[in-house]
């Protein structure tokens, strides 16, 4: 079966980093596009960053371009997000998904989900 699991998460200061990871399975990962969405309590789910399947090219949302970075290894079936500059705003719980065509910013249109890992940033 798919799965998705993301690791990495945690509790930083301000202006500290982290690295988000999305270990896949149960699908043809470099096939697939893979996008990180967050979403914060009582908040929408939004996206944050997207990667290609074939061409390796990037997508970002505004509130956090030139401060993330999505990559992917396929060798390793998994997907990264190294969050640098860290704002308390960007507190939210980190979800990878995955769909087979092509990419998009919208949660609807994605096939498979992980749970998500918790990203809190507090002084």
């Amino acid at each position: 079966q798919v799965q998705l699991v993301e690791s990495g998460g945690g509790l930083v200061q301000p202006g500290g980093s982290l690295r988000l990871s999305c270990a896949a399975s149960g699908f043809t990962f470099a096939s697939y596009y893979m996008t990180w969405f967050r979403q914060a309590p009582g908040k929408e789910r939004d996206f944050v960053a997207g990667i290609s399947a074939s061409t390796g090219l990037t997508w970002y949302a505004d509130s956090v371009k030139g401060r993330f970075t999505i990559s992917k290894d396929n060798v390793k079936n998994t997907v990264y997000l190294q969050l640098n500059s860290l704002k308390v705003d960007d507190t939210a719980v980190y979800s990878c998904a995955a769909r087979p065509v092509r990419m998009s910013m919208q949660p609807y249109e994605y096939n498979y989900w992980g749970q998500g890992t918790q990203v809190t940033v507090s002084s």
